[in-house]
């Protein structure tokens, strides 16, 4: 089975930075069942195990903003609390304020994503909350890796573009480093005009996109958190293979409810047998495409204490508990028992 594949320096990257902040890379690569000579061997990761990757850094820190510009610590929980106040937003604007207002008060986030917008276009940079001076900004900013700060940027575009159902092109994006200092390509979005060395870190796009409503609930909320926010900066929407596609449909919705091969073909503008032809060239299916998004849900799920297994196995869509023990013991060699013992070790 082919999976979806990460070029291998985003592993690594995250992995030195993970060094950087006082975690034993050599006891988080002994837990992924991996070793150095793999970053050395490959020039891919799967996406799969970059996000397990991701996960175990972000407990093994206590830091969700892990990676992404930030202050300091952002405790575990908070982008989901976050999320649950945008909700009830009824547009875009008013979440991207409401945004704002979450960042003031949450521990350690201190930046917030700052909202200008004229009768064309509707600007959003990187800004200190009212705790930060913008002298302290200023040298932040000036301290940060330049990756750091782009990531920041796609992760608050990105979240505003799952929170309307739709993708938001970027007129034009600035970045206050010079082009010299970029040293590794983060993905990033089309963007019609970029600038280094500006004033500010920003993104810029049509204004109308502020008045879309929110189309997100609690349930679809659920399947975004599995990943979030890391696959926020790893998807490429501009080179994304049929499988990967597949895969981004399939995972807003791990249920019972998850949508046909033939469903998907029509999302797709595809017949279905086009679409089977193309992912046996990818060297997989549809059904194993299903069975590695409902394995990487339960890897969040189970990190959900207040979540049972019979709860787990039911928002999987599995008709009974076993059925779900018998797939995980499959998928992992543990039964999701001793899966939460082991993650519960690392907190």
């Amino acid at each position: 089975m082919k999976q979806s594949m990460l070029p291998i320096h985003y592993a690594a990257r995250l992995l030195d930075q993970a060094h950087k902040a006082g975690c034993k890379v050599d006891d988080l690569l002994d837990k992924l069942q991996l070793d150095a000579s793999y970053f050395e061997q490959n020039n891919e990761i799967p996406a799969l195990k970059y996000g397990e990757i991701y996960q175990l850094v972000m407990r093994s820190t206590q830091n969700e903003w892990f990676g992404i510009f930030a202050d300091g610590k952002v405790p575990l929980g908070a982008f989901r609390l976050m999320c649950l106040t945008l909700l009830n937003c009824s547009n875009l604007r008013q979440a991207i304020v409401r945004a704002g207002e979450f960042a003031e008060v949450c521990r350690g986030l201190q930046v917030r994503y700052l909202l200008q917008a004229n009768e064309e276009l509707a600007n959003l940079s990187l800004a200190p909350s009212r705790t930060m001076s913008e002298q302290e900004f200023a040298k932040k900013v000036d301290e940060a890796e330049s990756e750091t700060l782009v990531a920041s940027m796609i992760t608050w575009h990105r979240l505003s573009e799952w929170l309307i159902g739709m993708e938001i092109p970027i007129r034009k994006a600035t970045v206050t480093f010079s082009k010299e200092r970029e040293s590794i390509p983060l993905v990033l979005p089309k963007v019609e005009y970029f600038e280094y060395a500006a004033p500010t870190n920003s993104i810029s796009y049509d204004v109308k996109y502020l008045d879309y409503p929110i189309v997100q609930n609690e349930s679809s909320l659920m399947s975004f958190l599995r990943t979030a926010p890391y696959h926020l900066v790893t998807e490429d929407p501009t080179h994304v293979s049929t499988a990967d596609k597949v895969r981004n449909i399939l995972k807003r919705d791990v249920s019972g409810n998850m949508p046909s091969a033939e469903a998907v073909a029509s999302q797709l503008n595809v017949s279905v047998t086009t679409l089977r032809r193309q992912l046996q060239k990818d060297d997989t299916s549809y059904q194993k495409l299903k069975d590695e998004c409902r394995m990487e849900a339960a890897f969040h799920y189970l990190g959900c204490l207040d979540l049972s297994n019979n709860d787990i196995a039911e928002m999987l869509g599995f008709d009974e508990p076993s059925a779900f023990f018998r797939s995980f013991k499959k998928w992992t060699g543990q039964t999701p028992g001793e899966y939460r013992m082991t993650i519960s070790q690392d907190h």
